[in-house]
Protein backbone atom coordinates (compact mmCIF):
# COMPACT_ATOMS: atom_id res chain seq x y z
CA UNK A 1 0.00 0.00 0.00
CA UNK A 2 1.39 3.71 -0.28
CA UNK A 3 2.10 5.38 2.72
CA UNK A 4 -0.06 8.48 1.72
CA UNK A 5 -3.30 6.41 1.54
CA UNK A 6 -5.56 7.24 4.14
CA UNK A 7 -7.06 3.66 5.79
CA UNK A 8 -10.04 3.62 8.02
CA UNK A 9 -10.07 2.37 11.18
CA UNK A 10 -12.35 -1.26 11.05
CA UNK A 11 -14.97 0.08 13.12
CA UNK A 12 -17.12 -2.75 13.01
CA UNK A 13 -14.22 -4.91 14.54
CA UNK A 14 -13.22 -2.70 17.08
CA UNK A 15 -17.01 -1.94 18.57
CA UNK A 16 -17.19 -5.93 18.62
CA UNK A 17 -14.51 -6.15 20.63
CA UNK A 18 -15.41 -3.54 22.65
CA UNK A 19 -18.71 -5.29 23.49
CA UNK A 20 -17.29 -8.45 23.90
CA UNK A 21 -14.65 -7.84 26.41
CA UNK A 22 -16.43 -4.60 28.63
CA UNK A 23 -19.76 -4.24 27.80
CA UNK A 24 -21.30 -7.79 27.16
CA UNK A 25 -24.74 -6.61 28.31
CA UNK A 26 -25.28 -4.06 25.60
CA UNK A 27 -24.08 -6.51 22.55
CA UNK A 28 -27.73 -7.52 21.87
CA UNK A 29 -28.72 -3.81 21.89
CA UNK A 30 -25.80 -2.78 19.26
CA UNK A 31 -26.27 -5.89 17.05
CA UNK A 32 -28.77 -4.80 14.62
CA UNK A 33 -25.92 -2.00 13.67
CA UNK A 34 -23.06 -4.04 13.32
CA UNK A 35 -24.96 -6.57 11.19
CA UNK A 36 -24.14 -4.18 8.57
CA UNK A 37 -21.47 -4.94 5.91
CA UNK A 38 -20.13 -1.65 6.42
CA UNK A 39 -20.98 1.34 8.99
CA UNK A 40 -21.36 4.77 8.25
CA UNK A 41 -20.77 7.50 9.92
CA UNK A 42 -23.83 7.99 11.96
CA UNK A 43 -24.04 4.06 12.10
CA UNK A 44 -20.68 4.86 14.68
CA UNK A 45 -22.41 7.73 16.24
CA UNK A 46 -25.28 5.49 17.29
CA UNK A 47 -23.17 3.14 18.92
CA UNK A 48 -21.56 5.08 20.85
CA UNK A 49 -24.48 6.36 22.59
CA UNK A 50 -25.77 2.96 23.20
CA UNK A 51 -22.56 1.64 24.57
CA UNK A 52 -21.40 4.61 26.84
CA UNK A 53 -24.99 7.04 26.76
CA UNK A 54 -24.81 10.76 26.52
CA UNK A 55 -22.30 12.73 27.46
CA UNK A 56 -21.86 15.88 29.95
CA UNK A 57 -22.12 19.35 27.53
CA UNK A 58 -18.92 20.44 27.96
CA UNK A 59 -18.20 16.74 26.29
CA UNK A 60 -20.52 16.96 23.38
CA UNK A 61 -19.50 20.24 22.47
CA UNK A 62 -16.02 19.18 22.16
CA UNK A 63 -17.03 15.93 20.15
CA UNK A 64 -19.15 17.75 17.97
CA UNK A 65 -16.27 20.14 16.77
CA UNK A 66 -13.60 17.32 15.97
CA UNK A 67 -16.79 15.39 13.91
CA UNK A 68 -16.74 14.58 10.27
CA UNK A 69 -19.51 12.73 7.72
CA UNK A 70 -18.90 10.97 4.74
CA UNK A 71 -20.55 11.63 1.76
CA UNK A 72 -23.22 8.67 2.94
CA UNK A 73 -23.87 9.86 6.25
CA UNK A 74 -24.64 12.95 4.60
CA UNK A 75 -26.91 12.11 2.59
CA UNK A 76 -28.65 9.63 4.98
CA UNK A 77 -29.42 12.62 6.96
CA UNK A 78 -30.71 14.91 4.04
CA UNK A 79 -32.97 11.81 3.18
CA UNK A 80 -34.33 11.53 6.50
CA UNK A 81 -34.76 15.33 6.73
CA UNK A 82 -37.15 15.08 3.65
CA UNK A 83 -38.92 11.85 4.82
CA UNK A 84 -39.95 13.64 8.05
CA UNK A 85 -40.62 17.08 6.49
CA UNK A 86 -38.05 18.65 8.83
CA UNK A 87 -36.43 22.27 7.91
CA UNK A 88 -33.20 23.06 8.26
CA UNK A 89 -33.36 23.89 12.09
CA UNK A 90 -35.05 20.98 13.11
CA UNK A 91 -33.17 18.23 11.54
CA UNK A 92 -30.06 20.74 12.73
CA UNK A 93 -31.13 20.12 16.56
CA UNK A 94 -31.73 16.17 15.92
CA UNK A 95 -28.16 15.72 14.64
CA UNK A 96 -26.33 18.57 16.45
CA UNK A 97 -25.81 20.42 13.54
CA UNK A 98 -25.06 23.55 12.63
CA UNK A 99 -27.69 24.98 10.30
CA UNK A 100 -25.18 26.41 7.90
CA UNK A 101 -24.02 22.50 7.25
CA UNK A 102 -27.24 21.83 6.48
CA UNK A 103 -27.72 24.31 3.90
CA UNK A 104 -24.30 23.40 2.31
CA UNK A 105 -25.18 20.22 2.10
CA UNK A 106 -28.26 20.44 0.54
CA UNK A 107 -27.05 22.95 -2.05
CA UNK A 108 -24.25 20.14 -2.82
CA UNK A 109 -25.76 17.06 -2.46
CA UNK A 110 -29.37 17.96 -3.57
CA UNK A 111 -28.25 19.68 -6.81
CA UNK A 112 -26.60 16.09 -7.77
CA UNK A 113 -29.81 14.42 -7.56
CA UNK A 114 -31.55 16.89 -9.97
Amino acid sequence: MKPNMKETPDFKRIYTDLLDKKFPDKKSKCQKILSKTTLSTLDIIRLNENIFGQKDKETLVFNQQHRSYCEQSIIEILEYQKKNNYNNTQIALKFKLSRNSVAKWKKKYLQIEL
